[in-house]
C-alpha cells in the first residue's frame, strides 16, 4: 500500500491482492488517511490481480464512513476489480473509474 497526497486529496495504492488477509492493511491506511480528514480520498485498485468480498465490504464500508465529508472515487478497470464490483452493484454507491486521473477529475481535485 502506498499514500499520495495532492493538496487535500489522498490517493490509497494498493497492490497485490485485496482478500480476507489484506484488507485489514488497508483498513489500516485508510483509517490513519482519514484521520487526517482529506478532501476526497481515491483508492487505486489498478494493480491488484484478485478483490474478493473481503475488500469490497471495506470499500463499501469506507464510503458510507466518509459520508459528505470528502469525496470518494476508486480506481478499477478490468475483470479483476472492476468487473466484480459491478456485478455487485457498488458502482450504483461511488464512482468507479479506469485512471487516477479521471477519479481525480470526477472529484474535482485540483479544480478552482
Amino acid at each position: 500500500m502506498a499514500v499520495q497526497w495532492i493538496g487535500t486529496a489522498a490517493i490509497v495504492t494498493v497492490s497485490g491482492e485485496l482478500d480476507l488477509v489484506t484488507a485489514p492493511q488497508l483498513t489500516e491506511s485508510v483509517e490513519l488517511v482519514c484521520g487526517k480528514q482529506p478532501t476526497a480520498l481515491v483508492i487505486d485498485l489498478s494493480n491488484v490481480g484478485f478483490l474478493a468480498s473481503a475488500g469490497m465490504s471495506l470499500l463499501a464500508s469506507t464510503h458510507q464512513k466518509l459520508g459528505d465529508s470528502a469525496g470518494f472515487a476508486v480506481v478499477a478497470d478490468g475483470p479483476a476489480t472492476g468487473r466484480p464490483l459491478t456485478l455487485i452493484g457498488l458502482d450504483q454507491l461511488f464512482g468507479i473509474f479506469a485512471t487516477v486521473e479521471e477519479a481525480l477529475d470526477a472529484l474535482q481535485v485540483g479544480k478552482s
